[in-house]
């Protein structure tokens, strides 16, 4: 038990001091009931150097206390009734009137803290009332130091002992122990007992703080000796044993019991709420990887024996149906003549269309002037129409912006803590951040701050600290000492003299000196108090007049040893405006300085390790960061561009590299990505659409990857397409055009209809991202329709009239660009061997089920600190944040319009005093402080209302009015002696004239020793009323836990709306309330982390809704070919998937950024697959096998150089960026989405094809307009027949051959017939001869001896192109059938 020690004090003139350290009966010789200890006033205590009340010591006088009656009997029954049950007319009493007056006081400045718990309040009178006034006061009170004063027989009492009994004394503090403070949260009972706080107080720890000279309110000294059951002390004396009541009951008939969040024992039982589901699992497996599996498994099963069931029938068999493919090959033929005539019109008069399409998009790009780029992260990521904007723009309407923070964080690493051995309070341990040499370099920073000037140029004028801080206490013309700052050192009011104070303890054991460190242990413990109990006699009160809790100026520290922080915390609240005011400028002026200052004050102080940030940081640092890596995505840009222009040339001969390098064209076409990427921001610009950095950043790559592949795909099939005889330059452009323009439109019209779907998106910087790439895309394929068209013109007659240039324009063929013989040893074999065609859909599959897998892992949610770069001094401060921050950010639950506070039933539905509802808005909050882990609420809910009643109790000095005079019936302050009318008589509800009448005291009242109930500032910004008085909006701020990552953020949201929408079930049933009447919870973060909880679902629909347009579009476009529609959708959702997976892998979290490159990927996936999907749509060989093989040597190479090479060299240099965001989201992101698209769309799909796609039709048009055809006929020789087929392709003079052939036989006797196959390719150029190469193999029967042979010396056909056959004979003696494909 600790007791306060007794020893000499220094004593005044005329005063003479005698007493015993223990009970004697010398100087309480008398005990028995109805005798005194001491009665009446005998002046002030000498030794009581500052006190915050006016208070005078008792006289000693063992007499049998006197009679009461008139006015003292009438007070007595109003402030201890206890005393004065069953008395009539007069009553015994020890307290005189003056000293009945005094105990009032007393008793009204603890009751204002106490009385919304009636029992509470009730029991700690009592412990006053009869230490004071009981008749039996000998009994139990036994005097031990007493004076003399010079020319008076009064003898005053400076200590004394009270006896109670224990379990007494503890049923009275059990009763007070979880009364709360509204304007806190915390517990009355911190703010008495002293050093110890809420957490560590007891029944003796609260009775020897009552007791304690030095608190400032109590007038001597009294030492409580809490006696246990069985035990007496002697000496006649009797402990104290009275009745005291439970928090649950209540003391009157007229009284309620304590409420539910003032007493645990009113609480009804209280159900936990369930904690999150855990983890899917099956037994001990992961259950997304057992479904994965099984998933897998299923589909490995199904494709092999769907592989063996068409093992024996070939995949030639699915051909269209005949009606679907007569309307298909129409649709073909229909788009094929327009865009001939298209072509061969473009490049007649490529000089004029080139000039409209320059004015057209130089035009659209002139609406860049009125470009607005949008940096506000609220306006980025979050829906004008959304519900947290909209909660934030009707909290920032009624209460106005959320203060603008700004913040310090001071660690020592390294400096190891000493022991300080306090000679009043204990040893306590320091750490080395609590140094005097890192206060007073913090006081240094403090005063630098509060004297430095910002200029603001568009005020034109110096920004000074009082300017837009923060005042709460005075709010209308502040001082730099009336603003908000939060700091350790605000224990000492930010006063080096105060720092630096020593001062003698008397009454230590044994005495000693007291400083800084005494001080600061009794503060840190005891905030709220005015005055300490060491000789320092400091208050603990900041210099603005209000409270430092240390959980928010300190941070690091083990559970309430604060003393021990490892970090100090130092926060300026400062006013925030809306966008628009002239006095934002201020408050960003200032904070541009307060960097600055911090700066230089970490350059000075080398030994502290200092972190910090401004409201402004992470905006200004995200500008400085997309402003460094310009440079990098320049160069990303230049990279493509280079690339584009050298591998678009041919380059047959040295002599002619400058005629076919092709510089000017690729420059041309970049010219024409680039024109439609600046001519749709412009026209959105026109239209009042922002645009934002990611756009700039992402949407030109988009379409240079879309736009690049057109490019080749078009040059290239020009440079192999040889004009044909007789055939004019716009011809022959015609005749390409029409080759592949279906192929170009099939990827854009895709694009496009996706990017316009994503643009659903409620995000808006998702929406406005989709738009510009859609109208992007589109104005791309509409510029390379014409413009780019225009300009092969141009430079095929430049090629024509170049020294040196074939005679008649015919292209060189094969050798031109990227040719077909690489990518025909590449591409043709992979994959159709038929033992490794199964494996790569076994593997490709196995890779989309490992996506679906790790889908369920990929982390949703942003972390700020990967938006900032490496070297941002705000990574520091966001560590320091998450190490140390002991509290998380203030969370407002805000009524709306529609609700009658002013009614009983209205008031009982909020509070959570005495006699409010159980489930009212303050008690339900304050029970899911009890869970944090799954409320994230850590700290209940302060209520104006609660405060409010309290303010109104008569008995607290609050509510008072004028009585007289000019301002008789107006408001008279608590400081004031000159009015003694309460506003209300008794303990009651406010009717609801007087709430409306009083409200607005309350919230301007200034809170006071006397009056700690006043709603000036915690209150005053919480009510926002009309000029009627009517209420349309209040808030009641309850603190989060320590939240360290998105998903806590977003868990936290997701469980304040929880909790918010019961509340709101509970007031609408409250009579009279609007039923549009709600609740809703508000911080300043619910507005970014909304988004997650929704993304995941937004952005399923999203890219499911893109998925759309590319099965639909590839549908009508590839002549209604299901197959491959549906093999092409299948193909991007495998890449999506695998995407997703690598997301999981390479620790890459899912938010809107990561979907803006989902989506920009399914626009990249739809060009590495449907050029492939239209080759194979466009193919005239026989089978599924075939056409594939074709498709991927046909096209591979333009795939590959114009959409993997395209994006790798500019995705390669973000690897450099110095911005995590650029390296995390666009170049891993994209990385994966270009290798896994040149995967899919190479790999898999020719193989996916070769099983799922049609088989040829065999009909179609040749390139030189001669139609290609079937034929079947039937020969035979002996008895057997034969049946064949061969399709030919002939142009006018010139064509290509391809010929497959199988031929059996039945010969005599049964044989097995040989089998032959040759493969031959060669060419010819204006009748020359050339050589061609043959390789036969022959299959002999009966010996089965197998060679091979190559033979030379054959010819090419004068005239005609290329040609590569394979033919398989079987010749027979008696019969010979032939089937041969061509």
């Amino acid at each position: 038990m600790w007791e306060h020690p007794h020893g000499a004090h220094q004593v005044p003139s005329g005063w003479h001091l005698e007493g015993l350290a223990l009970a004697s009966p010398s100087l309480t010789p008398v005990r028995q009931r109805g005798f005194c200890a001491f009665y009446g006033a005998c002046g002030h205590n000498p030794e009581v150097n500052a006190s915050l009340v006016p208070s005078e010591v008792p006289c000693l006088s063992n007499t049998r206390a006197p009679l009461a009656s008139g006015a003292v009997l009438a007070l007595l029954r109003s402030v201890c009734p206890e005393l004065a049950r069953g008395q009539n007319g007069s009553a015994r009493v020890c307290c005189s009137l003056a000293q009945l007056h005094a105990l009032r006081l007393s008793v009204g400045l603890s009751g204002a803290v106490l009385a919304r718990c009636p029992a509470c309040a009730r029991n700690f009178a009592n412990i006053h009332c009869h230490n004071i006034c009981s008749p039996d006061q000998s009994l139990f009170a036994n005097v031990t130091r007493v004076g003399t004063r010079v020319g008076t027989d009064a003898r005053p009492v400076l200590q004394y002992q009270l006896f109670y009994r224990r379990r007494y004394a503890e049923a009275a503090f059990a009763s007070c122990q979880g009364v709360r403070l509204p304007a806190t949260g915390g517990y009355a009972i911190s703010t008495m007992c002293g050093r110890y706080g809420a957490h560590l107080c007891s029944a003796q720890r609260w009775l020897d703080f009552q007791g304690d000279k030095n608190n400032g309110l109590a007038p001597l000294q009294i030492d409580f000796q809490l006696v246990p059951d069985g035990v007496e002390p002697g000496e006649g004396i009797a402990p104290l044993d009275v009745p005291a009541w439970r928090c649950d009951q209540a003391p009157d008939e007229g009284q309620e019991p304590c409420s539910c969040q003032d007493c645990a024992l009113s609480c009804p039982p209280v159900v936990p709420p369930s904690e999150p589901p855990p983890p899917f699992r099956v037994g001990r497996v992961d259950g997304a990887l057992l479904l994965g599996a099984l998933l897998f498994a299923s589909l490995a099963l199904a494709f092999l024996l769907a592989s063996l069931c068409r093992k024996g029938t070939g995949r030639a068999v699915l051909q269209p149906g005949g009606h679907r493919r007569r309307v298909g090959e129409g649709w073909q033929r229909l788009m094929e003549r327009a865009f001939r005539r298209w072509g061969a019109a473009v490049a007649a008069r490529p000089v004029p269309v080139l000039a409209l399409a320059l004015l057209a998009a130089g035009g659209l790009a002139a609406g860049l002037a009125r470009l607005r780029l949008t940096t506000e992260p609220v306006e980025l990521w979050s829906a004008p129409g959304s519900r947290a904007r909209q909660e934030k723009e009707f909290h920032d309407r009624h209460f106005g912006p959320f203060l603008r923070t700004n913040q310090v964080i001071v660690t020592v690493p390294g400096r190891p803590g000493t022991a300080y051995h306090s000679v009043l309070l204990g040893t306590k341990n320091f750490s080395g951040v609590l140094a005097p040499d890192v206060l007073r370099a913090l006081l240094e920073l403090q005063e630098e701050l509060a004297g430095t000037a910002a200029w603001a140029p568009a005020a034109g004028r110096n920004v000074t600290l009082r300017d837009v801080c923060y005042a709460p206490l005075n709010p209308g013309t502040p001082g730099t000492a009336d603003c908000a700052v939060s700091s350790v050192t605000q224990y000492f009011q930010n006063n080096r003299s105060r720092l630096a104070l020593r001062a003698w303890q008397q009454d230590g054991k044994p005495p000693g000196t007291v400083d800084w460190h005494d001080h600061l242990i009794y503060c840190v413990n005891s905030p709220l108090s005015f005055k300490d109990i060491t000789a320092l006699e400091l208050s603990c009160m900041a210099e603005y007049g209000g409270p430092v809790f240390p959980y928010i100026a300190l941070g690091g520290y083990p559970g309430s040893e604060y003393t021990e922080a490892r970090a100090l915390i130092v926060t300026y609240s400062l006013n925030n405006f809306p966008a628009g005011d002239p006095r934002l400028e201020w408050a960003l002026s200032w904070e541009r300085r307060f960097l600055e200052v911090l700066r230089d004050f970490q350059s000075r102080h080398r030994h502290l390790r200092v972190a910090f940030m401004a409201e402004r940081s992470l905006e200004d640092e995200l500008a400085r960061t997309a402003a460094q890596d310009v440079p990098l995505f320049a160069a990303s840009y230049l990279l493509v561009l280079l690339y584009i222009a050298l591998a678009l040339g041919e380059g047959t001969a040295w002599h002619r590299l400058l005629v076919e390098s092709k510089v000017t064209l690729a420059l041309g076409g970049i010219a024409v990505v680039l024109g439609a990427v600046l001519a749709a921001m412009g026209l959105l610009a026109l239209l009042g659409v922002p645009s934002s950095l990611i756009i700039i950043e992402v949407v030109p790559f988009l379409v240079l990857a879309v736009g690049a592949d057109n490019i080749f795909i078009f040059v290239q099939e020009l440079q192999q397409s040889p004009r044909e005889p007789g055939e004019t330059r716009e011809q022959q452009v015609g005749r390409v055009l029409a080759r592949v323009a279906p192929s170009m439109v099939l990827c854009s019209l895709s694009e496009t209809l996706c990017f316009l779907l994503g643009a659903l998106s409620s995000m808006p910087a998702v929406r406005t991202f989709a738009l510009t790439a859609a109208l992007a895309v589109a104005l791309d394929l509409a510029l390379q329709l014409s413009a780019f068209v225009a300009l092969v013109a141009l430079d095929s007659r430049r090629q024509e009239v170049a020294p040196g240039a074939p005679r008649g324009g015919h292209g060189e063929g094969p050798q031109g660009g990227h040719g077909g013989g690489f990518w025909g040893l590449g591409f043709g074999v992979l994959g159709f061997a038929p033992s490794s065609a199964p494996a790569q859909v076994l593997l490709f599959l196995f890779m989309a089920c490992s996506g679906l897998f790790l889908l369920f892992h990929v982390s949703v949610g942003l972390d700020q600190e990967l938006a900032l770069p490496e070297d941002s001094y705000l990574l520091p401060y966001f560590s320091a944040l998450n190490q140390y921050l002991a509290v998380g950010v203030p969370t407002y639950f805000v009524t709306t319009g529609g609700y009658n506070f002013s009614s009983e039933s209205g008031t009982n539905a909020i509070c959570s005093s005495a006699g409010c509802d159980a489930d009212s808005l303050t008690q339900t909050i304050q029970l899911a402080t009890r869970f944090p882990n799954v409320s994230y609420l850590a700290i209940p809910a302060t209520s104006w209302v609660d405060d409010f009643l309290d303010w109104l109790n008569p008995m607290a000095r609050c509510c008072r009015v004028h009585q007289s005079g000019e301002h008789k019936g107006d408001f008279c302050p608590s400081t004031s002696s000159e009015c003694a009318a309460r506003c209300v008589k008794a303990v009651r509800r406010p009717t609801p004239d007087e709430f409306q009448r009083f409200l607005p005291w309350f919230l301007q009242d200034r809170p006071t020793l006397q009056c700690p109930k006043g709603g000036l500032g915690a209150y005053d910004t919480a009510v926002s009323m009309d000029s009627n008085g009517t209420i349309l909006a209040t808030r009641f701020m309850a603190y989060q836990r320590p939240l360290r990552t998105s998903q806590e953020y977003t868990a936290a949201l997701r469980a304040a709306r929880a909790l918010a929408q019961r509340i709101t079930g509970t007031l609408r049933a409250v009579p009279g309330t609007d039923p549009d009447f709600r609740v809703f919870p508000y911080t300043v973060t619910y507005v970014y982390y909304e988004q997650y909880l929704t993304v995941v679902y937004e952005g399923l629909v999203t890219l499911a809704l893109c998925l759309v347009p590319t099965f639909a579009v590839s549908f009508l476009l590839l002549g209604m070919d299901a197959r491959s529609s549906l093999a092409t959708l299948l193909t991007i959702a495998m890449v999506l998937l695998g995407t997703v997976g690598c997301m999981a892998l390479w620790a890459v979290p899912y938010n809107a950024v990561a979907l803006i490159n989902l989506v920009a990927a399914v626009g990249i996936s739809v060009e590495f697959v449907s050029h492939i999907t239209c080759a194979f749509a466009r193919s005239r060989q026989p089978t599924q096998v075939a056409r594939a093989k074709e498709a991927t040597v046909t096209m591979g190479s333009k795939v590959v150089a114009g959409v993997a090479m395209t994006n790798l060299p500019g995705v390669a240099v973000l690897a450099f960026a110095k911005a995590r965001l650029v390296r995390i989201f666009f170049f891993r992101l994209n990385l994966i989405v270009t290798l896994l698209g040149l995967a899919h769309g190479l790999a898999f799909l020719p193989v996916l094809l070769s099983y799922l796609g049609t088989a040829g039709t065999g009909t179609g048009r040749a390139p030189g307009g001669h139609r290609a055809g079937w034929h079947r006929g039937t020969a035979g020789t002996g008895t057997g027949t034969g049946t064949g087929w061969h399709c030919g392709t002939a142009g006018t003079g010139t064509g290509a051959w391809r010929g497959w052939g199988q031929g059996q036989r039945q010969g005599r006797g049964g044989t097995v017939a040989p089998r032959g196959r040759g493969r031959g390719q060669g060419h010819g150029r204006d009748g020359d001869r050339d050589r061609v190469a043959l390789w036969h193999l022959w299959e002999r029967d009966r010996d089965g001896v197998a060679l091979w042979h190559r033979g030379d010396g054959d010819r090419g056909m004068a005239g005609m192109g290329t040609g590569t056959g394979w033919h398989c004979g079987t010749p027979g003696t008696a019969t010979r059938a032939w089937r041969g494909w061509g």
